[in-house]
């Protein structure tokens, strides 16, 4: 059975523009392939905790030696990377948080890749070991990030782009909402973008 994970990262939640924009990408998703199972993840409204010392504990020691609490550290990790496993569409939607990543997405990042688990260690460097599958990244940017004027940077998407390709998901698409401070002109413009973006990807049968 086809299966989507949806990660939504904006702390907004229904209010979030890129949310907006990741739901209308589910929709079309399941349009495709009514019976697929759908996962969410309101990681902004709902924040998963941060690696902690138990976990670099536990990642540090060798897995035929690790105890029962280095395997409890891990559990959460354990049950993430297996719900990506799981599912062969992924939607993340998120905000720009000063030029990067919110730190809930990071979260959720440093849960999943993970080493001899979600990639792994060779003399050529990092390998994936997840399947790849269409993956579509919208992005939530107040000010603007393209064009010839004036513009910050924009660290998020090449971030991404690397983050996913190490863990083996290669197939991804973004679709960057920025200007969205700057007016209701701006807004409508960013909306008009992120729907002609929405025709490409996904068109309507």
């Amino acid at each position: 059975m086809p299966a989507i994970l949806a990660i939504d990262a904006s702390p907004r939640g229904s209010a979030s523009r890129s949310g907006q924009v990741g739901r209308m990408v589910v929709e079309r998703l399941l349009r495709r392939s009514p019976d697929a199972r759908l996962i969410v993840r309101p990681i902004g409204v709902e924040p998963l905790p941060h690696i902690d010392a138990a976990y670099a504990e536990a990642m540090e020691t060798p897995e035929a030696r690790r105890t029962a609490a280095d395997r409890q550290a891990l559990t959460r990790s354990e049950a993430l990377i297996a719900e990506l496993e799981a599912t062969d569409r992924l939607v993340i939607s998120t905000p720009m948080h000063n030029f990067t990543v919110p730190s809930t997405l990071k979260a959720w990042i440093d849960h999943v890749v993970r080493a001899h688990r979600s990639f792994a260690l060779t003399p050529r460097g990092k390998q994936g070991l997840l399947a790849d599958r269409p993956t579509y990244v919208i992005v939530s940017a107040g000010g603007l990030v393209s064009g010839d004027g004036p513009r910050q940077p924009d660290f998020v998407t090449p971030y991404l782009r690397h983050v996913l390709a190490v863990i083996g998901i290669h197939d991804v698409q973004f679709q960057v909402l920025e200007g969205l401070v700057r007016g209701p002109d701006a807004v409508q413009a960013a909306e008009r973008s992120a729907r002609a973006w929405l025709d490409r990807q996904l068109p309507e049968e």
